[in-house]
């Protein structure tokens, strides 16, 4: 049987609502955004009541706090919603790797080298790892020769990190000249 647990990091934010606000004097705002001005707790919960809606502490820090009047669950929708938004833009890794080895055949590096031209032109970084396998580690120089061969075949490109032996991988990453 599995079991699937959430995340640690996606915490929901708690609102003090309603009668659960401790502050006794408040900044209320009302559905349209407008100022009522500064009142009691008291006075605003009959305000909001009034309305069939509900006080939500926005601003807790501020002095005094701010209290909206709104139907909470239609904010908790909205604040969901603006989340997803906001997540949409961000792209996940932004850097796509490129592993091949010293002795590898002229078609698969011409693959490769338009793969990392796609690559570059969808705006991702790439990074070119070179792996030396055994004895290679001997033929530096000619490792070093393909990597540049690679690099001069991508066309106009910015370096970001020249290729520098790590180890046993010669590695790069290169950019997109804007």
């Amino acid at each position: 049987m599995r079991i699937f647990h959430k995340p640690k990091n996606q915490q929901k934010k708690f609102y003090e609502t309603n009668w659960r606000i401790n502050a006794p004097t408040l900044r209320v705002i009302n559905e349209k955004g407008e100022q009522l001005g500064i009142l009691s707790k008291n006075d605003a919960l009959k305000k909001a009541q009034d309305e069939g809606l509900d006080l939500v502490l926005i601003a807790p820090s501020a002095n005094p706090p701010v209290a909206k009047i709104i139907d909470f669950k239609k904010f908790l929708y909205q604040e969901e919603k603006k989340a997803k938004e906001a997540k949409k833009g961000i792209k996940k890794g932004t850097t796509k790797d490129i592993n091949f080895n010293l002795f590898i055949a002229s078609a698969d590096l011409e693959r490769l080298i338009n793969k990392g031209k796609e690559f570059l032109n969808e705006g991702y970084q790439l990074r070119l790892n070179l792996t030396l396998r055994g004895r290679e580690i001997a033929k530096k120089n000619m490792a070093f020769e393909l990597v540049n061969k690679f690099i001069a075949s991508l066309g106009e490109i910015n370096l970001s990190k020249p290729p520098r032996l790590e180890g046993r991988v010669i590695r790069t990453v290169i950019t997109k000249k804007k």
